[in-house]
Parts: structure tokens; sequence; C-alpha cells
């Protein structure tokens, strides 16, 4: 358990000059305040410690909570502390306050000054990564929030804090982040892996003593002074493993593994060679990380063998200097001095900042800056190479276009082909680590508005989508809108409101005009979804303003004779159908209508009346006319109706739980779900029918699942 000696203990033990009296003038403002917020931050900053992190911001760990919970004021932070430690509370607690699920138009400049507070100085994020550590680590804290939130926190961990922590190179932190959020997000999983490591520990432990009293004979004989161990299994990476090649934990290679330390470069190869030796090694889980650095620094060779006992076994080698990067990454290398700013953005490691910070000067929309985070920073990566040799870092899925773009925007926007490894390839064409690229251009920029739509496949980096909308925000006006116009006629057919025109939306929608609205679709600054979802919110609402004034018209008027015009009157399914009394209803099987679609009435034999949706082909067809009834859809509250869905995208693990996830976070019943797969193209179609109360909620579901990664098209279908 974490203490205050413990803590100033390390401190006193890494740190010249006075950082303890620095934290006991932490302790004398927060402990006396806020006793359970100081009690609780102790945790955070023990981590910090261990980290190696400096006085300052084990300082700022230990009154950060107390300051957000409003005990302790900022200015009385900044008069005792100092500005340096009120800096490092006030940009934490400014970060523990974006609520990434929920941004606005209002939040991007948040943003850019959080992301610029961290390039002035990465102690920020690293007290933020602690306090989320401690909170996942508590499990009786997390315990006391609803499921579902339990669930966000959880998942934004695994989307925004995980990633920074692996880009920031402290996979100390990653490893342990990524397997809390699994522990909450798939318990059931994470009970089966852990318990499948915990049944073979025993094997396991011998195999990797045979392994590393073989490794040292070999060295000592080879007079390479070497620290040998084994190496700690992590959860969440080998759950991505076996997703990733579907293989069950037994065929994961490293479920057993080994680490051996060196001092010198020379050393890792000839230790490698000895290794190989010994053992045959699987040629294709080899990768030599010191000769091709990950983007966050990280350098390693990694093998693995067929190993004592015929039993796989991975193998890392590295250097001391280079294990204390791997497990600490930018805290390894923090040197504090007295009178100095904290660490400035000053080597190549935080290159991916600096890209950041270039990339989103033009940024208006929240998502788009997300996007970039998710896409273009936080993604796993894939390693290519320029003609010249040099290596451009891309995220995995990424096009030619995307690495055009990254070499030069100006390239990106005369880019007409590609040749990778000496052949000519389509623009889609995924890139793998290793491959050679060159890109064939024209004369003058002709960039495809092709390009930005998600179903083709042209484009994964944030950045690129964002360089490509830029470039048609400087071109011709009329282009924006003509192609404004077919992205909104495709949108509202497919959502079935094609009976609105423009202008009726731009009226009814309230904008300055329909030419100004289809341009700003045009050039990307707001998308066809976003109006459509608007257009279906008004016309329930109008919907709803009617049915309240026929109910108030209906107390003051007299009871209608038979004789009177005929009433609508409330059927089973929740509609009004005109001339008729109380009558049995049922939705069609054939176009699933549900609330807020356009419906029509179809009088059948023997099953009353048959609600259809309006552009339903078996309707438009109809040869009895005469038995088509003009029906409205009521307002009973609480009545589902089941929609099929579809799912079109890439045939990768967990697309299937994503999509899922998203109905689930919806409140939406599921009744049946399947998936297929095509191995020929690689592509996956997930099919759901889900119990929904209305269009508007299909229309939103399907709005999420298509920004899910690897998703090319989410939408509507039937039987």
């Amino acid at each position: 358990e974490s203490t205050f000696e413990s803590v100033r203990a390390v401190i006193a033990e890494n740190f010249d000059g006075d950082g303890g009296e620095l934290l006991s003038r932490a302790r004398g403002l927060a402990e006396p305040r806020d006793p359970p917020a100081f009690a609780a931050a102790l945790p955070a900053a023990q981590v910090l410690a261990d980290l190696r992190l400096d006085p300052p911001a084990v300082a700022a760990a230990c009154v950060v909570q107390a300051v957000e919970d409003g005990a302790l004021p900022l200015d009385e932070v900044r008069e005792v502390l100092g500005e340096e430690v009120a800096a490092l509370v006030d940009g934490v607690r400014r970060l523990a306050l974006i609520r990434w699920d929920r941004l606005d138009s209002g939040a991007v400049e948040s943003l850019r000054k959080m992301f610029l507070a961290i390039a002035a100085d990465v102690r920020v994020v690293l007290v933020a990564l602690a306090l989320r550590l401690r909170d996942l680590r508590d499990a009786q804290a997390l315990g006391d929030a609803p499921p579902a939130e339990r669930r966000r926190i959880a998942r934004e961990t695994l989307e925004i804090y995980a990633p920074l922590a692996n880009r920031l190179g402290i996979f100390s932190l990653k490893w342990e982040l990524e397997d809390l959020c699994l522990r909450e997000l798939e318990p059931e999983i994470y009970r089966q892996i852990s318990g499948g490591l915990a049944e073979t520990r025993e094997g396991r432990q011998r195999l990797i003593q045979e392994a590393i009293d073989a490794i040292g004979r070999r060295l000592a004989e080879a007079e390479i002074p070497a620290k040998i161990s084994g190496r700690p299994k992590h959860i969440y990476s080998i759950y991505r493993k076996m997703q990733r090649k579907r293989v069950g934990l037994d065929e994961i290679y490293d479920a057993s593994a080994v680490r051996v330390l060196v001092d010198r470069v020379q050393d890792c190869y000839a230790v490698l060679g000895l290794v190989h030796s010994l053992w045959t090694p699987i040629t294709s889980e080899f990768d030599d990380y010191i000769a091709k650095p990950k983007g966050n620094g990280y350098q390693s060779l990694h093998t693995a063998v067929i190993g004592p006992g015929g039993k796989a076994l991975e193998i890392q080698i590295r250097t001391h200097e280079m294990h204390q990067l791997g497990e600490y990454g930018v805290a390894a290398h923090w040197r504090y001095k007295e009178n100095r700013r904290a660490n400035r953005i000053a080597d190549e490691k935080f290159n991916w900042l600096r890209q950041l910070m270039e990339w989103q000067k033009d940024v208006t929309d929240p998502r788009d800056f997300v996007e970039s985070l998710k896409t273009d920073i936080f993604q796993d990566q894939v390693y290519v190479f320029t003609p010249q040799g040099d290596v451009i870092d891309l995220p995995v899925g990424a096009t030619p276009v995307d690495f055009a773009y990254r070499v030069h925007t100006s390239v990106g926007h005369r880019c007409r082909g590609a040749l990778v490894n000496g052949s000519i390839v389509p623009l889609d064409h995924k890139l793998q680590t290793g491959d050679r690229v060159e890109i064939l251009t024209h004369r003058k920029p002709q960039p495809s508005r092709d390009w930005l739509s998600p179903q083709s496949g042209y484009v994964q980096s944030g950045s690129t989508r964002q360089k490509i909308r830029q470039w048609f925000r400087q071109q011709g006006r009329d282009d924006a809108i003509v192609q404004g116009r077919d992205l909104l006629e495709r949108e509202l057919r497919r959502v079935g409101l094609d009976r609105w025109k423009p202008e009726e939306i731009a009226e009814l929608l309230e904008l300055r005009s329909a030419e100004d609205m289809l341009a700003s679709i045009g050039f990307g600054d707001t998308t066809s979804q976003t109006i459509a979802a608007k257009v279906l919110d008004m016309e329930r609402e109008q919907a709803r303003q009617q049915r309240a004034a026929e109910e108030e018209a209906a107390l003051i008027t007299p009871e209608p004779t038979k004789r009177s015009t005929p009433k609508r009157a409330k059927a089973a399914a929740g509609v009004s159908i005109a001339g008729i009394g109380d009558i049995l209803s049922q939705p069609a099987r054939c176009c699933t209508p549900v609330p807020g679609d356009p419906v029509i009435g179809y009088i059948s034999r023997g099953r009353g009346v048959v609600i259809h949706r309006s552009d339903c082909p078996n309707i438009v067809s109809s040869p009895e006319p005469e038995r088509l009834i003009e029906i409205d859809w009521g307002h009973e509250r609480g009545q589902t109706y089941p929609v099929t869905i579809a799912v079109l995208g890439a045939d990768r693990p967990g697309l299937m739980r994503d999509v899922l996830d998203v109905v689930s976070d919806y409140g939406v019943n599921l009744s049946q779900a399947s998936v297929s797969t095509n191995k020929k193209d690689r592509s996956a179609q997930v099919t759901a029918v889900l119990e929904v109360q209305n269009n508007d909620q299909v229309v939103r579901i399907l709005n999420k699942i298509e920004r899910i990664a690897d998703v090319v098209r989410a939408y509507r279908t039937t039987d």
C-alpha cells in the first residue's frame, strides 16, 4: 500500500535537493483540506515516483484531487508550491474535464490548448495517466459508477490514455491500463485468458528456466555479460494476438517469454545468433526494432523459437539503455534541473506531437481532431520507405494516397497512381511494413472527391482527409454545391426522406439558403447524415405538435355522428387509420416500417391493415391500389419494432463486437445477429435485427456504426 513516506523515500533516493521538502508542503496543503482526496492521490504519486518523475510532478499528483474537489484553490497551490506545480495541476485538471465521447464545436480550442500544454510539459499527461491507472486499479471506486459509465471510462482509456502511454513509450503503464480495461469491457474473456495462463504457469516456468539456463551457459562461453529473466505476460496483448491470428491461447508464441539485456548493440545481434544456434527460429515471428525503431522510440530484437521440449518461446534482446526506454519511455529520460522549465519537445521522440499540432491548425470540427488522434497518432503503425530510403510511419490500413500526403501535401494533391515494390497498385492498396512506395503524379493538382468517401477505402489517415477537404474548400463553390447535392440525395434516400427537396430542408432548418447548405456538405464542413438527422428531428416535433393540437381540438368538439367526417382511430400497431375504427394492424415483414417512416396501409384478407413503407416495392407495384389507405403513426410509447441492418467492412477480429457495442450503448435490444466473411476480398458483413422504437434510433445507430474503424457502409435492409 502506498504511503506518503514510501513516496518521499523514492524521491529522496533519485533526486538531490529539496524535493522531499516540496512534497511535505504539498501534503500540508492537501491533507488538512481534504483527507480522503489526499489519501486517494498517494497511489498515483507512487506510480510517478516509481517512474522516476521529478518532485514537482509528484507534488502536483498529491494536490490535484483536492483542487478538483474544490477544497483547495489553485491560487493557493501557486502561492505555496510555486508556478510550476500550479501549471501542472491546471493542465491535469483541464485534461480530466474533457469528455471524448461528447465533443462539440467549442471543444477544438480546448483540445489544442491541451496538446500545447503536453508539448510544453509532457508531465501533464504523465500525471493524468497515473491518476487514470489509480482509478482503474481501484475496482471499488469504479464499482460505484453505473455499468454504462464504467464501460465508457474503460473504452476511453483504451482509445485515448493507453495509446498516449504507448506513444510516450511508457509500456509499464500501457500494459497495465490495457489489462484493466479488458477486465472491465470483456470480463469473461479476461477470466478465460488469465485462467489459462494460471493453469499452465508451472509448465511455463519450467520452460523459461530451462531456456534461461541454456542461454546463460552459451553466453558465458562467449564471454558476453547479460541479465536474463522471464518476461511478465500481459493479458491484453495476448488477447489482441489471439484475435489478429484467430488462434487459441496454446498457439500464442509469446505466452512464454525470456528477456536478455546486454551492454552493447553489437551484443544484441551476437545473442540473436547464439539463440538461433540453440533452437530452430520461427521466421515469421522475427522483428528487428533496433534497425527500425517504433515511432515511440522503442528498440529491441524480437524472435520466437521452438525451445526446450518442442515448446514455442519468445525471446526479446536489447541493451540496458533500450530496456529503460522500453519500460519508462520519456520518464526514463527525465532530467529536471532547478530554474529550468519542464521538458520541452525537443527530440525526435516527439515528432508525432509536433505533427499533430501542425495538422490541427485549420481543424474546426472536434470529430476531425479526435479522428486524427485515433488514426494518425494512436493507431498501430506500418513503416514504409520512400524511393530514397527514408522511413515513413503511417496508420495500419494506410494507402498510397495517405503516403503521398504524408510525404508532402502537394504530392498528395497531384497523386494519380503508385508503385509498391516496383509494381503498379491501385490507390486503395493497403501498405505493409517494409514496402517501398513511389508516387506517380499529375502535373497539376487533381485530388478526387471520391477519396473522401469512407466506402471507397482510399484514405485511412484523418490528417489526409483534412488536407483533401482543405483543398476542395479552396476550389470553386459550384463544384461543392454539386457534390453536396449528390451526397445529401443519397443520404435522404437511405433513410427514407427522399421526398424532401434541398430548398425545403433549408427553409425547415432556417438556413440562409439551400446553396449554402449544399456547399457546406460539399466542402466537408458538415455531413449529409447531420442534415438528415435534423430533418427527422423536425418531422417528429411537427408530428408531436400536430397530435397535441388535434387532441386539444377533440376536447372542445362535439362527438361526431356516424355520418360525420371519418376520424383517425388508433390501431394495434400504433398507427392512426383514416375512416376506420379500432382494427387489427401489423407491420409488413417485407419492408419492416418503424415510426418516423412514411407509411401507407394495405387492407389484407384476414390480417387487418398491413403497414408498409411508402417506398416499399410491393406497394408501388400493387395490382390492387383500391386496398391502399392513408395512415399515420400514432404516439404509443414504449412499443418496439424489428429492423434489420447490414454492416459491410473489412474482415478483422472484433468487428462484430464493435458493432454490437454501439447497439448496446443506445439501449436497443438485439434479437438476432450473424456475420459472414468473404476470404477472397477479406471483407465481412454483419447482419443484425434490432428492436427499435422509431426511425430516428435507426439513423443514429447507423451513423455511429459507420464511424467504427474498417466499416465501409452501414444501412437498413429488408428480409
